[in-house]
């Protein structure tokens, strides 16, 4: 990566500009946001999404909101309070709330401050996957020399890239740098039904980059790692427990079980804002979002003659689960790849490297 993409911008007329990543990636359109209601519309309807995305946004919609208050504090909580309830898996969505209601509390000028420190949570974010991207490409260059230099197949699901974390990704930070070390480096890219992130928005990315990746259906990928197909999984997540439990789309705990039953490595990609120190037990204690039927019933995409639709791909009245989440618990993973090192996914190394946060 060469450090200037972003899925989210400030405009010279002080509005938020984001990638719309429905349009993807048959169309790259861009939406302004204005205010607190905009804000949470991008958010829930997933205009944006990704954990470190939202929290970016998010920040930026307290700003946003600091403008509509007009100095007045009920108001602007009132605000924060709907932005910071648009979704509730992603805790990079509170934390980015939290931290900047903080710094506002006391403050004689909401909308400057607002300004300043959603800048540095973004920029924050952009250091941070940089420090991801060199820990995880160490992770990938070693493979590289213990195989002669064979191409290294990483497996990933959803999309943990640029669009999805300020500024390189999580997941995708490692590849990004291990293709620019020159590492021969090859992604299998789960569709991630049922909004086919990974087909829409992964593949896309890896393609703008020109890294060499094949989309698969998402139950291809026990199967290509019982054949030795798949050197490392690395996902990214949208919330990480004290003890290393992670919150990731739906259908990454499948993914951990067959690494598992493989001997596969599987790594969890995450900046420090996506930990949430005051929970232990991940399967037990992190809300998982149900979303709407219709994401199951319908896919959208492109028709032979270059016209987008979107079809029906169930029988009518039949019902469906839509459950966008789930929790790989933390003995089924080898390492968290963060900012300050990998990890191992357990209550002991996550305090010790984190202490200064908790």
């Amino acid at each position: 990566m060469n450090g200037t993409y972003r899925a989210i911008w400030l405009c010279k007329n002080e509005t938020l500009e984001v990638i719309d990543q429905r349009s993807l990636p048959h169309r790259y359109e861009t939406m302004e946001l204005h205010n607190t209601e905009e804000t949470v519309f991008a958010i829930k309807e997933m205009v944006v999404r990704g954990a470190g995305t939202i929290g970016c946004v998010a920040a930026f919609g307290i700003y946003l909101a600091a403008q509509e208050s007009q100095g007045e504090w009920e108001a602007l909580k009132t605000y924060a309070a709907r932005i910071r309830a648009s979704r509730p898996t992603a805790v990079n969505l509170m934390w980015a709330v939290d931290r900047m209601m903080a710094i506002l509390k006391d403050s004689d000028d909401y909308v400057a401050d607002a300004r300043r420190e959603a800048i540095v949570i973004s920029d924050e974010e952009s250091q941070r996957t940089q420090a991801i991207g060199t820990y995880g490409g160490d992770l990938i260059e070693q493979i590289y020399k213990s195989t002669g230099h064979r191409t290294v197949n990483l497996l990933t699901h959803c999309n943990a890239g640029w669009l999805a974390v300020v500024n390189d990704g999580t997941a995708l930070a490692p590849v990004y740098e291990a293709h620019k070390r020159g590492i021969d480096i090859h992604v299998w890219v789960d569709e991630t039904r049922p909004r086919n992130q990974g087909a829409s928005l992964t593949a896309w990315e890896l393609k703008q980059a020109g890294i060499a990746h094949t989309i698969i259906a998402d139950n291809t990928g026990g199967h290509l790692m019982q054949h030795g197909m798949v050197d490392l999984v690395v996902t990214g997540a949208d919330r990480v427990t004290r003890q290393g439990d992670a919150a990731n789309k739906i259908g990454t705990y499948l993914k951990a079980l067959a690494a598992k039953a493989n001997s596969v490595p599987f790594y969890v990609a995450l900046p420090a804002s996506t930990f949430d120190f005051d929970i232990i037990d991940g399967v037990k204690e992190i809300e998982i979002e149900e979303r709407s039927e219709d994401e199951v019933h319908f896919m959208h995409g492109m028709l032979d003659d270059g016209t987008e639709a979107r079809v029906r791909v169930t029988p009518e009245h039949s019902h469906a689960l839509n459950i966008g989440f789930d929790v790989t618990p933390h003995h089924l993973i080898t390492g968290l790849i963060t900012e300050r090192g990998v990890c191992d996914a357990t209550l002991e190394a996550v305090e010790t490297m984190f202490e200064d946060l908790l």
